[in-house]
């Protein structure tokens, strides 16, 4: 006879103990696998130029590479990228300890740790200063930064044979990281495999890149708009859909500063929007993010910031006597489209410009459209005589195409035009802005002021070596030398990179040498 039967009521007591233990273990793993495998956070910063330098703005889900690959690939490749490792490509790291190049960031991804572009690896700039020191440039042009070779890189790890799980595991392990047992798992089976798959499909979209009739982008340049074409757009890219010349439209990397008074101005290059926040939306799609990876709020910070954040002053020194006599000359010359500094201005006491409402504030440089009649307005390409490769890529298609992104949110595009020429800009900061003319062309602001025939016709890009007398980035022009290593060789006349324009009686190349170099000197003052 069994005594210690349960009761009914006990078993029904029991059971639902059990049954409650039962939802409280899923509970818990549910939780521990969203915590651990779908979560997506960023790694976020207090310090608002940390946030621009490093924070995420929505590149790693769709894009990014797994932390501990994209730390293990210069191990994997050494032959590939030799000991610079991704300087190779002109990535800069703030010091030789730091974890990840400036202007990348990182993420967690579904239990994983994801690395990505953001606005600051195309706008953070580097220059030796006076006394040889190295001096970062943030807002200011990448003027070192390889993006085609890096693409490279990554298009040709894709079909690399040594692009192997057991090899991957390997080189993180030679380079320190400390994978779990279901990291590793994950790593063998699943995370490298992606990983490849993702690389070749680039490989594939990218494609156009292979065409012979494309001219290298080389140092502190970028084709801003025909990747985006086939990424976000899928256009054909062959022959028969894009031409030679609209192939050819590599153009320099704009700084970012002072963005509010550039609100109402047509903004890129070729004025094909007057909408700062399109803009930077616009931007962060070249990066990487996607209409439904973008971090709104993370990009919004740094929007925000970048509305005020001043323009560098110019390190070098100044021969005053000399700058005074060059006011009235740039005033005669260059402020009706570009705005003016305030150094000897009549109204640096004043107001110097106004927000897009009307309202009158104080700011380092003169950007007031009211005062300056085509200043944020488009030049027709007839007029300025520039190289037309950046003017041709940018069509009418892409940019109706373009005003149907982010359908369906609040932010999509409805500002994107095509014009007929390229914008004004104003020249706050122009030091640190070289080479000039929209495709850079012309290392110097000296050589700009020279006519076309007078400009180095070949020089080298992405040296750290300033010419303080000239203006610009050392470019060992025509015959010279380079004495620095990862520099690239600019010829003007490849298609796309000419240096013609600019020039004549309006522009003052016909000034004397003298005059010139007054107007550069007073230049540095911006």
């Amino acid at each position: 006879m069994k005594y210690n039967q349960l009761t009914p009521v006990e078993q029904i007591v029991r059971r639902n103990t059990f049954i409650k233990r039962c939802i409280l273990v899923l509970i818990i793993l549910a939780g521990i696998y969203y915590f651990v495998f779908e979560r997506t956070y960023p790694v976020t910063y207090e310090k608002e130029v940390d946030h621009f330098k490093y924070g995420s703005i929505g590149s790693e889900p769709a894009n990014g590479l797994p932390y501990w690959i994209f730390k293990s690939l210069p191990h994997l490749f050494q032959d590939k990228l030799g000991p610079q490792g991704y300087r190779t490509f002109g990535f800069l790291y703030e010091t030789p300890e730091s974890d990840l190049p400036i202007g990348f960031s990182k993420r967690t991804v579904n239990g994983l740790d994801f690395v990505w572009l953001n606005c600051a690896v195309c706008h953070t700039g580097i220059y030796l200063d006076p006394a040889g020191e190295e001096q970062l440039i943030i807002g200011a042009p990448a003027n070192r930064l390889k993006l085609q070779e890096f693409i490279a890189f990554l298009r040709s790890a894709a079909v690399d044979n040594r692009l192997t799980s057991e090899n991957v595991l390997e080189s993180i392990e030679a380079v320190g990281g400390d994978l779990n047992i279901l990291e590793k798992l994950l790593y063998r089976f699943y995370v490298v495999g992606r990983v490849q798959i993702g690389l070749l499909d680039l490989k594939e979209k990218l494609s156009f890149l292979d065409r012979g009739d494309l001219n290298p982008w080389g140092a502190g340049r970028v084709d801003t708009f025909n990747p985006y074409k086939t990424l976000q757009l899928n256009f054909p890219m062959d022959k028969q859909h894009v031409s030679a010349l609209e192939l050819n439209s590599a153009a320099d990397y704009p700084s970012i500063w002072m963005q509010r008074p550039r609100k109402g101005m047509n903004l890129h290059w070729d004025g094909n929007n007057a909408s700062v926040e399109e803009r930077n939306l616009s931007a962060a799609l070249g990066a990487g993010v996607t209409p439904v990876t973008v971090d709104r709020k993370s990009l919004k910070r740094i929007e925000n910031w970048l509305l005020d954040f001043p323009a560098p002053k110019f390190p070098g020194k100044i021969d005053k006597a000399l700058a005074k006599k060059g006011a009235p000359l740039y005033r005669e010359y260059c402020s009706t489209c570009h705005g003016d500094g305030l150094y000897f201005s009549k109204h640096a006491s004043k107001y110097a410009g106004q927000d897009y409402d009307g309202n009158d504030y104080a700011v380092p440089y003169d950007y007031n459209t009211k005062r300056y009649a085509r200043l944020g307005q488009i030049e027709d390409l007839n007029d300025v005589q520039t190289d037309s490769g950046r003017f041709a890529a940018y069509t009418e298609e892409f940019a109706a195409a373009q005003n149907m992104l982010y359908a369906g949110y609040d932010w999509r595009f409805s500002h994107f035009k095509k014009t007929n020429g390229y914008a004004n800009h104003p020249l706050d900061g122009i030091w640190a802005r070289s080479p000039y003319l929209h495709n850079g062309s012309v290392p110097t602001l000296r050589d700009l002021l020279e006519s076309s025939e007078n400009r180095p016709s070949v020089f080298y890009r992405g040296s750290k070596k300033y010419d303080w007398q000239r203006v610009g980035y050392q470019s060992y022009p025509d015959a010279q030398t380079p004495q620095e290593i990862g520099l690239t060789r600019y010829d003007t006349s490849k298609l796309g990179s000419r240096n013609t324009g600019h020039e004549g009686e309006a522009y003052g190349t016909h000034l004397s040498a003298y005059e010139k170099d007054a107007i550069v000197e007073y230049m540095k003052t911006f």
